[in-house]
Order: C-alpha cells, then sequence, then structure tokens
C-alpha cells in the first residue's frame, strides 16, 4: 500500500464526556507542497482537530489519514526541562545522524566485503537527498532564524523562557526529517524576523502542511487555503447554524477576507428577499371576501345568482389564505436568521472633547523607572494613534497611566477633565465568573442600550451561559461589548485582537475608522501595523504611530523643551 501524501479528513466528529460537541463531519484535504490556514475563534476546536491528526484524541466518527512522519507541534509545548537544549536538537536530528554513521560503516566493510557496495550507494543517495553532509550549518541556521543563537545549548529547558521553550520546540520540528507538518499556532513568541524565516521554511517544505492561527500576515504571506471551523457565516452555504463542519476557502487570507464579505452580502440580500416574502404572504393570509370582489352583492336581482357568487368568493378567499398560509408555514420552518449586526460604535456622548478645542492628551516626559523610558506625545480628538514596540517597552504601562490605573509616574500628563476615558484590557479581570454573559454586561452598561445579541458579539445560546464556560475569545467579546454600548471620548485598546475569531478582529479594524473619538491602541499584531501603516501612506490624518523603541517617529509630535 502506498503512504498518504496528504493530510486528509473524512467526516470528522468529536464530542467531550458530558456530551459537549465540537467538531461535526468536518472534511477536508490538505495536499502535498501546500500549507493550508486552520482558523476560527478560541472554543471553536482548531486545538481539539490537531490533537485528532495527532493522535493524541480519537475521533468519534470518521477518519483521518496522515503521511508517515507527520511532525506535529502543540499550542503548548511540554518539554523535559531537566534536559539541555542540546540534546533536543540532537534527538530530533539522530536520524540524520545515523546515515551518516551508516556511511562509515559501509565505507570501512567495503574494503573487504564490495557486496555492500549498493547499499553504500543508497546510503550516500539518502545523505545527499537529506542534507547530512550541511547538518551542523543547518542547525544553526534555523537557530539563528527563530532568535536562538545566543542561547547556550548547555542551558537546561526549564532555565529558559516560555518562549525560548516554544522556539526550541519549533527548531525540533523544522529539524526532523518530516513528511507532513501540524502547527498549532506556530507563530506564538516569534518576532516579526523569526515570522519570516518561518514562512521562508514553510514554502521550501514538500509536504503538506496545517497550521492553526490567528496570525492573519502569517496566514496571508504562506497559505494558498484556509479552513473555517468558526459556525454560520463560515459555514459553506451557511446562515448562522452551529455545524462545526468548517468551509474550505482557497487562496490567501486576503482572499478569504473577500469571499466571506461576499457570503455576508449574500445572507444579507437574502434575509431581506425573505423578509419581503413574509410579509406578502402574512397580507395574503389575512385577505378578506371584501379584498377579492368589491362587494359580495349580485349585480343581478335574483336569489340563487348571489349565493352563487358568494359561494365562488367565499371559496376563492380560503384557497387564496391556505395557500398563503401554507406558504408561510414552509417560509418559517426554513427561515433563515438575521445576519449578525456588524460592529460599530454609537457615536460620541452630547459632552465630549472634540467639543472643548484641546488637546485629547498632553504627555511630556512621562516615564516609569525600569517599566517605561520617558516619552512624550501629544494627541488631538479624533486622532488614533498606534503604540508599538517590544514585550517589556511599556506599551500596557503607558495604556495604564493615561486612564489612571497606574500611579507614581513621573512627567507630565494633561487631559480635559471632562473627557470620559475606557480601557479595553489586554487580559479580561472578571470577578465573578459565574454570572451569565447577559448579566455580566447588563450590570456594566446603561439600560437601553443594544445587547450582545443584537450586537453580534454572541448568539443567544451563548449569552445565557456563565462566563466561566465562555472561550477567552467569548469573554473577550463581552468586554469589547461594554465599551461599545456607550463609546468613550478616548478609546484606550490594549492588544485588542488577542484571542479574537479573525473576522471580528477586521470588523473591529473596520468599526474604528468609523469612530469620532480619539483612540490610543497597542498591538503586536503585524497585520493591523502593516494596515496601520498602509493609512499613513494613504495621508489618512487622523493616523499616527508612536515606537516605544525610538521614542520617535517624523508622524508624532514631540515636546522637546
Amino acid at each position: 500500500m502506498v503512504a498518504p501524501l496528504h493530510i486528509g479528513l473524512d467526516g470528522v466528529s468529536f464530542s467531550y464526556p458530558g456530551g459537549r460537541r465540537v467538531l461535526t463531519d468536518v472534511s477536508f484535504a490538505v495536499p502535498s507542497d501546500s500549507v493550508t490556514g486552520l482558523i476560527g475563534e478560541n472554543g471553536a476546536g482548531k486545538s481539539t482537530l490537531m490533537a485528532l491528526i495527532a493522535g493524541e484524541l480519537t475521533p468519534d466518527a470518521g477518519t483521518i489519514i496522515t503521511p508517515p512522519m507527520t511532525g506535529f507541534i502543540a499550542q503548548e509545548t511540554s518539554l523535559p526541562f531537566s534536559e539541555p537544549a542540546s540534546a533536543l536538537i540532537e534527538t530530533a536530528v539522530a536520524e540524520l545522524r545515523e546515515i551518516e554513521a551508516d556511511i562509515t560503516r559501509l565505507s570501512e566493510r567495503m574494503a573487504e566485503d564490495p557486496s555492500v557496495a549498493a547499499d553504500f550507494d543508497r546510503a550516500l543517495a539518502r545523505a545527499q537527498n537529506s542534507g547530512v553532509w550541511e547538518l551542523d550549518a543547518r542547525i544553526a541556521t534555523v537557530l539563528a532564524g527563530l532568535g536562538l543563537a545566543n542561547v547556550e545549548l548547555s542551558t537546561p529547558l526549564g532555565e529558559m523562557s516560555g518562549g525560548q521553550r516554544r522556539r526550541f520546540a519549533l527548531a525540533t520540528l523544522l529539524l526532523r526529517p518530516v513528511d507532513a507538518m501540524v502547527l498549532d499556532e506556530p507563530t506564538n513568541h516569534l518576532d516579526d524576523e523569526a515570522v519570516d524565516f518561518l514562512i521562508g521554511e514553510l514554502e521550501a517544505f514538500s509536504g503538506p502542511v496545517l497550521a492553526a492561527s490567528h496570525d492573519r500576515y502569517f496566514l496571508d504571506a504562506v497559505c494558498d487555503g484556509l479552513v473555517d471551523l468558526d459556525p454560520g457565516l463560515g459555514a459553506e452555504g451557511g446562515y448562522g447554524e452551529a455545524t462545526r463542519q468548517g468551509a474550505r476557502f482557497t487562496g490567501t487570507f486576503s482572499d478569504y477576507l473577500r469571499a466571506r464579505e461576499a457570503r455576508r452580502r449574500r445572507w444579507e440580500t437574502d434575509y431581506a428577499a425573505q423578509e419581503h416574502e413574509r410579509a406578502r404572504l402574512e397580507k395574503a393570509a389575512e385577505t378578506a371576501a371584501e379584498d377579492v370582489f368589491h362587494s359580495l352583492e349580485n349585480k343581478t336581482e335574483t336569489r340563487a345568482a348571489a349565493k352563487f357568487y358568494a359561494d365562488r368568493a367565499a371559496k376563492t378567499v380560503g384557497n387564496r389564505r391556505r395557500a398563503a398560509e401554507n406558504r408561510l408555514g414552509a417560509l418559517e420552518r426554513g427561515q433563515l436568521p438575521a445576519p449578525p449586526k456588524r460592529l460599530q460604535f454609537r457615536g460620541l456622548p452630547p459632552h465630549t472633547a472634540t467639543s472643548l478645542g484641546l488637546p485629547a492628551v498632553v504627555a511630556r516626559d512621562v516615564e516609569v523607572d525600569g517599566r517605561l523610558a520617558p516619552l512624550s506625545f501629544k494627541l488631538q480628538p479624533g486622532q488614533q494613534l498606534l503604540v508599538e514596540g517590544p514585550n517589556g517597552s511599556g506599551k500596557s504601562t503607558l495604556l495604564k497611566i493615561i486612564d489612571g490605573a497606574l500611579s507614581g509616574h513621573e512627567g507630565e500628563l494633561v487631559m480635559p477633565e471632562e473627557m470620559t476615558v475606557a480601557r479595553l484590557e489586554q487580559d479580561d479581570q472578571w470577578e465573578d465568573l459565574t454570572q451569565t454573559a447577559t448579566a455580566a454586561f447588563a450590570a456594566r452598561t446603561p439600560s437601553g442600550v443594544p445587547d450582545l445579541v443584537e450586537m453580534g458579539l454572541l448568539s443567544e445560546e451563548q449569552a445565557a451561559l456563565p462566563l466561566e464556560s465562555l472561550s477567552l475569545g467569548q469573554r473577550r467579546r463581552v468586554s469589547l461589548g461594554i465599551i461599545l454600548s456607550s463609546p468613550p471620548d478616548l478609546l484606550l485598546l490594549d492588544e485588542p485582537t488577542n484571542h479574537l475569531s479573525l473576522a471580528l478582529a477586521e470588523e473591529l479594524e473596520e468599526a474604528l475608522l468609523d469612530f469620532s473619538g480619539a483612540v490610543i491602541i497597542t498591538s503586536h499584531d503585524r497585520w493591523l501595523r502593516r494596515q496601520w501603516r498602509r493609512r499613513l501612506e494613504q495621508k489618512d490624518a487622523r493616523a499616527r504611530i508612536l515606537s516605544l523603541s525610538t521614542l520617535w517617529t517624523d508622524e508624532v509630535w514631540r515636546d522637546k523643551d
């Protein structure tokens, strides 16, 4: 039997103990020399599907086929903490080292036994095809590409940061001679240069690759197809059904966005046509005899003729009403749900910083020792500032200073007293996780505002669940909804796309374009940062960038006095 050269799933379903269904009848294939992205919000089943493919879980139904040597890296890696990194690397290349050892043994035997020449030739060909002679250079290249060149290989894994361990796990996968790769969030803990290196490695790989990721830049740069596990809008031909079947899209992430938008518009058009037809049928079902004939009185004077026309009118009315009622019943049995509303800010309250004619924020040499280097900037009402910089540069610290959550800073911060400020934290904090999403939202918002379902952030079923039963991404939606319900004058967003589905992240960024208030946003999201730079290139007067690695850009005002 010939080993498969692709990753294939046919009718795969899976439920966790207790009956919670995660995946239903999932079918798709990843061909050789292809990189397919697996997308969907936290809780959509991406990691579960990855574990099924890796053989760590067993599907309830369906079949999964993979090439014989399929490399797998989980979202959370478990490595032997006591082992040095060198042991991890050597284990990964052990098979290649063995090929080199075979050549040495066979060459020694050939002097006494010429019959082993054929074995020697085969081993030599394997060595050339596998790059055995360049193995040490290859190891150095991979470690450098993933930002590990300066890490001593004698260092035990337990003494490294979580990011370093994650990158070593990825390095071992790239060094192993595998036929296929299954990667769960492979760009976690990678900087821009390391992501670019990984993209190059996957493009050069000849086998199938399945990569679950929230990294839109990565998906757009390397994938030639996507599988969307989000129910509803993502499902093939779906209109809100929680099928968990997934939908296959060809092309890059940009192509996926265009296809998804086309589906959404088709849904909106079909729903509008349905509601028009519903109104017509409801009116027809209420038709009375007077609407069929202007008068039930016969033009003739004979009683028999009058009865004949009255009976005919009643019969006609009955037939029409029954036909309309039947068609209305059929429509309601197969009716489309209303498409979820797009995210949008409802506008600013009456008293805003815009009307004051003052800057929204003026910072002069604001700093926190050991956490934020001195920086100065000014932000006008309506302007939107992207704050970027490496981890630990003080991005979150700056937002906490601005909204008053962190005191004790040096320097001067001036903001109008009348200005309202709201901050979306990088990690959601909830005092009571037993509250339902609806209750948590209602406790933090004024009455009369659209709820989570009306805003298209959660389904009715999800909104009724306690927060502890929601995924991180779904809780993030609740936090976002609380801010969206009453938009402030100054909106502070700390890594707003964390844990959000890719489509919702796109809608949030589009909504920001229509938001008339001031915005300060921090993000490591390369896709978001690239879009922001495009705004600058297009001379968007509202867009600004502040880099904490340089503390100065041409686009951001700095007070030097």
